[in-house]
């Protein structure tokens, strides 16, 4: 009887098995064959075997394995949640594995372990193409936002250069030409006393959305919930009691694109209002949320259209003029308001005009409107091959462009798409914001930081304690390096039991 019982149990386990055998192999057939592959393949750019894994990945997350992954853990094999750098060798290996608990030959090999890891190995290259070796134990390198000041004063930049800078960014919105080449000349300079290179990133401004001259019908009054605002594409600007703040906007043109029930969002979302009125030259929000006590609306201030299709250049009269300055100076271009493919295009055009020749000059795309989150994979495709990439993803904007709640969420789809591609990740804005400007963390953003980790590079922005910041963060990545590499834990012995 005992054995019977046996028998049954064993030819149940050799069924679900062999059902789940099924499973993952009907999932690798239908990615091999999924028409995105053939699609994203087709870029004249996709001549890579990053595109190629990221078109696989896509491809699986078509799908909805949740289930069978549960099954695959029971089993003692690959959950399949942590494949984004190898997904045909993965899903492989897994096919492998049941086939051998069935006691059958595999209709797929399975790869060694050179390439099982091939994406990992691409990643690395790619991330030392870009941003220079990494330093010692640490691998995601730290960039930080030089101030006007580190023009002027070489123990600034070298303190950061001690402290663990990787990368020097400059932000070409600010300062001008002659200070940004004293800026790269104190890099230069503490790149010679520490002895290691530091790769410098100019950031060139793109399309800046934001507020111009501004009216008050009371000057000390503040936007509350339920208040109007009046934006204009310029002229005269007319408050009153009824709409007591009016505003032009720095990109004219825009106002004639809103339309009714669209959203507005000024200053990093510090109020959100909808279009409620358009009246030829200037629309009518009515605010629908503000912060804590209400918002003055100032100029210079930054506007978000999140609903709004702005069909701008990523490229303006102002960036084509900089470039020529930037391609003198910097190893890396930040390029803001990337929304799809062409935007690439656009300013490879304007470094062969600007004569870059075959210098391999390293771009960014900066990911912050929903266009280039969806148009992302195709941004890849397009520049990898190219010249050295990276993505930055720019959470200010952003979480402005799709929401709060979402923000979470993407960053890490963002993050999973870019190991896919093999393409470098930054973790930007506001990482240790308390602390740079106010010399003392906070608890959420250290965690926020030790998260960062999983991204090859995080940047600072400016403020008064950032070289703290950078000592800091520097000791947070390398522990962090011992416990976690990308989505996957590193089991090192813990010492707190």
């Amino acid at each position: 009887m005992g054995l019977e019982r046996d028998k049954a149990t064993a030819n149940t386990e050799f069924e679900d098995v062999q059902a789940v055998l099924g499973e993952v192999t009907a999932l690798r057939e239908s990615i091999a064959t999924d028409d995105l592959v053939l699609t994203l393949q087709d870029d004249p750019g996709a001549r890579d075997p990053g595109v190629a894994n990221l078109a696989h990945y896509l491809a699986l997350r078509r799908h909805d394995p949740r289930n069978l992954q549960r099954k695959l853990m029971r089993l003692g094999l690959s959950s399949l949640g942590r494949l984004e750098s190898r997904v045909l060798p993965t899903l492989d290996a897994v096919i492998f594995a049941l086939s051998a608990m069935l006691g059958r030959a595999s209709p797929h090999p399975l790869a060694g372990a050179e390439a099982f890891f091939a994406g990992e190995e691409r990643l690395k290259q790619a991330s030392d193409e870009l941003f220079g070796p990494a330093i010692g134990r640490r691998r995601t390198r730290i960039m930080v936002t030089l101030p006007s000041e580190a023009a002027e004063d070489a123990r600034l930049v070298l303190g950061f250069a001690r402290a663990g800078m990787n990368v020097a960014r400059i932000n070409c919105a600010h300062d001008d030409a002659a200070a940004w080449e004293a800026m790269v000349d104190q890099v230069r300079a503490a790149e010679a006393d520490v002895g290691r290179s530091i790769a410098v990133f100019m950031d060139i401004a793109g399309p800046k959305i934001r507020t111009a001259d501004v009216a008050h019908h009371d000057k000390h009054a503040k936007l509350q919930t339920g208040h109007r605002l009046r934006l204009t594409a310029g002229g005269p600007l007319e408050a009153d009691k009824h709409i007591p703040v009016a505003a032009s906007v720095s990109l004219p043109q825009l106002i004639g694109r809103l339309k009714v029930g669209e959203s507005v969002l000024y200053d990093d979302a510090k109020l959100m209002g909808v279009v409620e009125e358009v009246r030829g030259e200037e629309v009518i929000v009515r605010v629908r949320r503000t912060k804590t006590g209400g918002v003055k609306i100032k100029p210079e201030k930054g506007l978000n259209f999140p609903d709004t299709r702005l069909d701008l250049a990523a490229l303006t009269a102002e960036d084509e003029d900089d470039l020529a300055t930037v391609i003198k100076l910097a190893d890396i271009v930040g390029y803001s308001f990337v929304e799809d493919a062409e935007d690439i295009d656009l300013l490879e055009a304007a470094l062969v005009r600007h004569g870059i020749g075959k210098r391999k000059l390293g771009i960014v795309a900066k990911i912050e409107r929903p266009d280039a989150v969806t148009n992302l994979p195709a941004i890849i495709a397009r520049t990898r091959g190219r010249r050295p990439f990276g993505v930055m993803i720019a959470r200010g904007d952003l979480a402005s462009e799709i929401g709060f709640e979402r923000l979470a969420e993407m960053q890490e789809e963002i993050l999973w798409i870019c190991e896919a591609a093999s393409v470098p990740a930054i973790w930007a804005t506001q990482v240790l914001e308390d602390l740079v400007k106010e010399g003392v963390p906070s608890r959420g953003e250290m965690t926020d930081a030790a998260m960062s980790a999983r991204a090859e590079c995080v940047m600072l922005n400016k403020g008064a304690s950032e070289q703290v910041a950078v000592e800091l963060l520097d000791r947070l990545l390398e522990r962090m390096d011992s416990h976690i590499f990308k989505k996957t834990p590193i089991l090192r012995p813990l010492k707190s039991w």
